[in-house]
């Protein structure tokens, strides 16, 4: 095996947890869950309302884990679901939800933003180009498993 390409493994490996860590963190201090940040993120990144498909998608997490934090949210007052298209379901931010995310969820996105208008366009732009190019490359070998 080559040596070089072990240790890049490490480093890309060791950066995406350290990312992780980053947003766990960052939950932490918002005083919510890690499963609760990414479901309200999502919603608030579509707006004050989202599919729960969206949700599963964008969230990373498995369906369960998503599931229990909605009905943990919708407990708290701050979401409830609506009847969709077919089997669809839509999720919308209560007034209570709103108030919620502009205190959470706001101020991560707005972290990111400020994070990202340290760099330049350009970088900001190979950095997604490269990690499209790294997911899609790594997920065409998993499927090959």
């Amino acid at each position: 095996m080559n040596n070089i390409l072990i240790e890049k493994i490490h480093q890309i490996n060791n950066l995406s947890t350290e990312l992780n860590a980053v947003y766990h963190q960052a939950a932490l201090r918002l005083g919510i869950s890690d499963s609760v940040m990414c479901v309200l993120y999502a919603i608030y990144d579509n707006g004050e309302n989202c599919l729960l498909s969206e949700i599963y998608k964008q969230s990373g997490v498995s369906k369960q884990t998503v599931n229990s934090a909605i009905r943990r949210l919708e407990s708290d007052a701050l979401i409830y679901l609506e009847q969709y298209k077919g089997k669809a379901k839509m999720v919308w931010l209560t007034d209570e939800g709103k108030a919620f995310v502009k205190k959470t969820i706001a101020r991560l996105y707005e972290a990111e933003i400020s994070a990202l208008e340290m760099w330049a366009f350009d970088e900001i732009d190979m950095y997604i180009f490269l990690m499209k190019k790294y997911i899609s490359t790594f997920k065409s070998q998993v499927e090959n498993l």
